[in-house]
């Protein structure tokens, strides 16, 4: 799923834990962390929203969220940031700081 300038509010609307990947098309880690990012998104699906932004393409969302260096990874709940991982990390790292969110 893309995240978006246009579908951020009505996404963070729906209650439901929502994790966003700031990523670019040029970023080597950004690259290897989009399958674990798909993963999670099937793993978690009707329990989680799960999406990517590209920061080239929002960097408006991206300065909400203080994204300096990518991938940055963030978790939402209720609307607030709960948790964020900055930099390639192992697939268990991103369930465990979803989980904490559901």
């Amino acid at each position: 799923m893309t995240i978006n300038n246009d579908n951020f509010g009505a996404l963070v609307a729906t209650g439901k834990p929502v994790v966003i990947d700031f990523w670019a098309t040029w970023c080597g880690p950004c690259q290897k962390m989009g399958p674990l990012i798909e993963a999670l998104a099937e793993a978690y699906d009707g329990k989680a929203i799960v999406g990517k932004c590209n920061v080239d393409e929002e960097d408006e969302l991206a300065m909400q969220f203080n994204v300096r260096s990518i991938p940055t990874v963030v978790f939402l709940k209720d609307g607030e940031v709960r948790d964020i991982q900055v930099g390639l990390c192992p697939q268990s790292v991103l369930e465990e700081k979803l989980n904490k969110l559901l």
